[in-house]
């Protein structure tokens, strides 16, 4: 049996989307599944080597990968009126502030471009950024992951609300993260992939005590309810199927990208129906 490798983040949302394919529940065809846990921005990195059959990636990074994977409309994140915030330990002004970001690639990074003027950006692993704006090692953060959430325990303040202000600007759903699939596996093994996806989060539902359970342990010391809310945050309808509403957002997201410069052109939006 060949192996088929998938990358995702060891964050509990995608765990619990995995859940049934990591527990046996849920086959992808006849091939034995690799996981491949890695950070988002890793795994955008990745995704240039076309080494995986099957990844994670920011939205933001799917201009750079069009040629090499295709997005399945099973998988994606989308946030509606919420999403990566901005925090700080008092208020300021943004525009020129030095800014810590969780990646180059990341959804994250491309709405604050597109929505802070002319700020500095620093680029940190996703899980330094938190400390990193607490400690004074920086002004303020770009927050993802279950810190959206938690970022008031350490006494921050929320300065921007990135996915308020992409609804309140566009009205529409904000694509954060796709999975992909690689382009030279062909049609079947792109249905195949999708369908075993889409199976394994609804088993998830079927079955939310035993997946938040497993969603716990890649939940970084969160506890069992801030875990729930996060996962429900970002698996759910949109996620089973990223429909019409959420290309649209897709869209709509690479042209206000080409808008500020991050970009050069809109990618061609290939995706697995």
């Amino acid at each position: 049996m060949e192996t088929f490798r998938i990358g995702h983040s060891p964050d509990p949302d995608d765990a619990f989307m995995y859940y049934a394919i990591a527990h046996d529940k849920v086959a992808v065809g006849d091939r034995k599944v690799v996981h491949v846990l890695e950070e988002i921005e890793s795994l955008n990195k990745r995704a240039l080597t076309e080494e995986l059959e099957c990844t994670a990636i920011s939205a933001a990074a799917y201009p750079l990968l069009a040629d090499k994977y295709r997005i399945m409309s099973t998988g994606a994140s989308i946030g509606r009126n919420y999403g990566p915030i901005v925090v700080a330990n008092n208020a300021f002004e943004l525009q020129g502030a030095r800014i810590a970001i969780p990646g180059l690639h990341t959804t994250a990074y491309l709405l604050a471009q597109i929505y802070i003027p002319d700020f500095i950006p620093v680029p940190m692993k996703f899980d330094e950024v938190l400390p990193a704006v607490k400690d004074g090692q920086i002004e303020a953060g770009l927050i993802i992951h279950e810190g959206q959430i938690t970022y008031e325990e350490d006494n921050l303040i929320n300065l921007m609300d990135l996915g308020v202000k992409w609804y309140n600007d566009t009205n529409l759903p904000l694509p954060l993260g796709l999975d992909m699939i690689r382009r030279d596996l062909g049609e079947s093994w792109a249905q195949t992939m999708q369908t075993a996806l889409r199976d394994s989060i609804q088993y998830a539902f079927d079955h939310e005590d035993d997946a938040i359970k497993y969603a716990m342990s890649f939940g970084r010391g969160i506890d069992p309810e801030t875990c729930k809310t996060f996962v429900k945050m970002y698996v759910n309808e949109d996620t089973l199927d990223l429909g019409t509403e959420g290309i649209q957002a897709l869209t709509t997201l690479y042209e206000k990208a080409i808008q500020v410069g991050a970009i050069a052109e809109m990618p061609p939006l290939d995706v697995v129906l």
